[in-house]
């Protein structure tokens, strides 16, 4: 293994909006014990990632920060009691590996609701300001650290780094979304808002899980016809279309009824009024991408005249991370996951790929660092 430098160059956001900049950050000389140093191979862009650099994310940010949370990383220096990732599996310097956000396991959320994502002492990779110990929680950057109360998960060989990396943050999110809502009946309609990467992966489990009709709604084409390679039976295009020609679509596909299951990954406030009446009576509704501060109007009384169940879903924790891993790794031939990776960029061109993402030139552009 070579030298571990004092300094890693990493891509820093000190004012929302504004580039991000290539500066030198320290790397922690001590690992404390339960942690790790990894030197990170790929972190690719998320979509979180440009609305946390435009400033638009409904949750805390402690500027300057690293960008990037979908990070792979090859274990360089392990602290004291480093033997086993979070599922068991033998972890020892040199193994790739993914890691969480952290939870404490001592919260009320943690222990009595069983929702670790939901800790009242959590700390989340790329939030954390880089002018405090251990300084690199963010991924675009040389060098990452993994917090002792971190889940890590060690990637398997078969495993390419793109498709870990989009494994540790777009499809454990659409793994723990999966755990929440329950059974797909093979009798099932459901129902993709949104043709993003989770809308993608998530057309994938709902084909694995048998669903019997998998309709797409989203934008642009190109993405629609990528859905289709993911299990689309329709795909109903937004662009040159309204609210009411959807719900059209979606009724003459249904027989009259709507949708099944309704399943949200756009973040955009509007669509959750739309899933809403795209969903039939008794129907269940499923809402994972609305993280942003912008406000929407909708009817309440749908909620309660249609009967709906609706289930939110908030990032993913350890076990959803490894289920994630695992249904790439059986499924990367039966899905065109490498169709995802839309773009290669190096840590010097961060920039350009957060801002072709954020103009959706990009699907899954992953910055190549190691």
């Amino acid at each position: 293994m070579s030298t571990i430098p004092s300094f890693a160059r990493a891509a820093v956001l000190r004012d929302f909006k504004a580039p991000l900049a290539i500066e030198e950050v320290p790397v922690p000389r001590d690992v404390e014990p339960g942690a790790a140093l990894v030197r990170i191979e790929t972190c690719s862009v998320c979509g979180t990632d440009v609305h946390l650099w435009q400033g638009s994310l409904s949750l805390k940010v402690n500027l300057p920060v690293i960008i990037g949370h979908e990070m792979v990383g090859r274990i360089v220096r392990a602290g004291a009691g480093v033997a086993t990732d979070s599922v068991g599996t033998p972890l020892a310097v040199g193994d790739r590996v993914v890691y969480t956000h952290t939870s404490c396991g001592g919260c009320y959320f943690c222990t009595t609701a069983r929702k670790p994502t939901l800790c009242v002492n959590r700390r989340a990779y790329m939030y954390e300001n880089i002018e405090e110990p251990p300084y690199l929680l963010g991924g675009f950057a040389e060098y990452g650290y993994v917090l002792p109360q971190a889940g890590r998960l060690r990637v398997p060989d078969r495993v390419p780094n793109e498709l870990a990396s989009l494994s540790s943050c777009a499809l454990r999110s659409v793994m723990n979304a999966f755990s929440q809502l329950g059974e797909i009946e093979p009798t099932e309609t459901v129902l993709v808002q949104g043709a993003g990467p989770l809308g993608l992966l998530a057309t994938a489990n709902a084909r694995v899980r048998g669903a019997r009709k998998i309709i797409v709604v989203g934008a642009p084409a190109a993405r629609l016809e990528l859905a289709k390679q993911f299990g689309a039976d329709v795909c109903i295009p937004v662009d040159g279309t309204t609210p009411a020609e959807r719900l059209d679509a979606v009724l003459a596909q249904t027989e009259g009824r709507g949708a099944d299951i309704v399943m949200e990954f756009t973040g955009v406030p509007a669509a959750f009024a739309e899933g809403l009446a795209l969903a039939r009576k008794g129907g269940r509704y499923l809402v994972v991408g609305q993280l942003g501060e912008a406000a929407t109007t909708m009817q309440p009384s749908m909620i309660v005249k249609k009967n709906l169940r609706v289930i939110g879903s908030f990032s993913g924790d350890a076990r959803s991370y490894s289920l994630a891993l695992q249904f790439v790794e059986k499924h990367q031939r039966d899905f065109p996951f490498g169709g995802m990776v839309s773009g290669r960029y190096r840590l010097d061109d961060v920039n350009v790929a957060l801002t072709r993402m954020k103009q959706l030139e990009e699907i899954k552009p992953v910055i190549e660092i190691a």
